[in-house]
């Protein structure tokens, strides 16, 4: 007698993690930062780099500020793109939702001490992890590809700052006398980079998942006036 196929056999869910691919990601991307902190590879990086970036953004040294905003707006606009385009924001945005309402039902059927809805959202709960999980699984997977353009970026401004500018010193409101090379935690011009690039990354972000959205909506208008349409 032929065993009849579980239909739960085939569910993305019950699928085997593909654990080994992760840790191949995340073995190359230590690599690479291990590579960032090596000096004759950072500086061999940053020196082919300063070929094509140093006559562009570098300002003979003059505006060693500017050129870290400039530097690190180039970067995140290449990265954000990169998402981007390898993202689905909507289904992304759609799989939030719903892991967010099926934690807020499994949360208040524990409140209630429903053990019948328990049961039901227990079932329910891998296939509903399996979402969350497919977002967090794409992103690790472009970390490679993004750190091939982030790590050069670095390795330059590493070599930029640290050799190519007269002085080191800037004022910012809360200090007059700031050095870049000077260390708080992380070096001072890496803090400096972010404050400026970070928030510039988020515009960025926004202004692409909006259009992405007002497509997947005209998409979807679309493809409904084709559906009324056709019921004439």
């Amino acid at each position: 007698m032929t065993r009849p196929a579980s239909s739960s056999r085939d569910s993305p869910a019950d699928k085997p993690p593909k654990i080994g691919g992760q840790m191949l990601m995340m073995m190359i991307m230590f690599m690479m930062i291990l590579f960032l902190f090596n000096q004759p590879v950072r500086m061999a990086i940053g020196g082919a780099l300063g070929t094509v970036l140093y006559p562009a953004i570098g300002f003979d040294g003059s505006f060693p500020i500017i050129t870290l905003m400039t530097a690190g707006m180039m970067m995140i606009v290449f990265t954000t793109i990169i998402r981007h385009f390898f993202v689905d924001w909507v289904e992304m945005a759609r799989n939030q939702r719903i892991v967010s309402a099926f934690n807020k039902e499994l949360r208040k059927a524990r409140l209630e001490n429903n053990m019948y809805k328990i049961k039901k959202l227990t079932e329910m709960q891998k296939d509903i992890m399996a979402k969350s999980l497919s977002s967090t699984q794409t992103q690790i997977k472009l970390m490679p590809l993004t750190m091939l353009i982030i790590i050069p970026i670095f390795a330059w401004i590493w070599v930029f700052v640290s050799e190519s500018i007269p002085s080191s010193t800037f004022s910012v409101p809360w200090a007059l006398d700031g050095d870049l090379l000077r260390s708080n935690v992380l070096p001072n011009w890496i803090l400096v980079y972010s404050l400026m690039t970070l928030p510039f990354g988020q515009v960025v972000s926004r202004i692409l998942k909006f259009f992405s959205f007002r497509k997947r909506l005209r998409e979807m208008e679309i493809s409904k006036g084709f559906s009324h349409a056709g019921d004439y």
